[in-house]
């Protein structure tokens, strides 16, 4: 974030805000999860809810999982053999979902500039 006195004034506001509503929503938390007033909460209830494993379980790393092996074509994914690598376009005309509007309107721009420029009738639009 910014160091502006804007940003330093709301980030010192949402601080405040957090000491305020922190009692609440801890009450508010312990009451979903139905302990209520007591506010302990035992690995038995989590048992019921999540599963629980030990931390020693989690550190210690499995040797029995085999690597499996790649594709025959090497592992490329189905989706990029069908797109042109030039223009960005599918089989179907569509730029990638990554793609945003300014970047297909400088690669348009560049095909386009290859092609031909388009003529535009002289005067006024309508």
């Amino acid at each position: 974030m910014a160091k502006s006195l804007r940003s330093k004034w709301r980030r010192k506001m949402r601080a405040e805000k957090r000491k305020k509503v922190a009692p609440k929503e801890l009450a508010r938390l312990k009451a979903v999860l139905g302990h209520g007033e007591k506010g302990e909460i035992t690995m038995k209830d989590v048992a019921e809810i999540a599963t629980v494993v030990p931390p020693e379980k989690v550190k210690e790393k499995p040797d029995n999982i085999e690597i499996q092996e790649e594709d025959a074509d090497g592992g490329k994914m189905d989706l990029d053999a069908k797109r042109n690598k030039k223009t960005m376009l599918d089989d179907q005309g569509r730029y990638p979902v990554w793609m945003n509007q300014r970047h297909i309107k400088k690669v348009k721009a560049k095909r386009m500039a290859k092609k031909g420029k388009p003529k535009m009738k002289k005067g006024l639009a309508w």
